[in-house]
């Protein structure tokens, strides 16, 4: 029996968004140095709508499964929409990670977050910085 569920497997071995986007809106970068993971995310911003999103993850197999299956969550979705995305939900839509493995799932939240604030740092866009916590690359649950 596997750890991981078909879909992690899928998104490993078949990941969507993989690439760089030429003179993106915004970009994150984010690691994790217990495990050598490091994640970044492109985001091409239209009328505040994530019209496209690419990723170059350096890592494990959950990790890049992340990844794809972030992008893939907010590709087309409004940048309000896709702050809301959660490590547990990235988790849920692989149909579960290994509790070892969710501080994958953490990163691509994590990415994700930082592209965005980084599109607003860029534009000058006001937030909330509770929308945007430092990040501690604490494990969730």
């Amino acid at each position: 029996m596997s750890l991981y569920s078909e879909k992690v497997m899928d998104h490993f071995r078949n990941p969507r968004n993989v690439g760089v986007i030429e003179n993106p809106d915004g970009v994150g970068e984010v690691g994790n140095m217990k495990c050598g993971d490091i994640m970044k995310i492109y985001l091409k911003i239209e009328d505040g709508i994530i019209a496209d999103v690419k990723f170059e993850t350096f890592g494990c197999g959950s990790a890049i499964a992340s990844s794809s299956m972030a992008t893939e969550l907010i590709k087309g979705k409004p940048l309000s929409e896709a702050l809301t995305l959660t490590n547990k939900a990235v988790a849920e839509a692989l149909d579960g990670l290994p509790a070892y493995k969710m501080h994958c799932s953490v990163l691509a939240e994590e990415a994700i977050r930082a592209a965005i604030k980084d599109y607003y740092d860029k534009n000058g866009i006001a937030y909330d910085s509770k929308d945007f916590p430092e990040h501690g690359h604490e494990e969730e649950a």
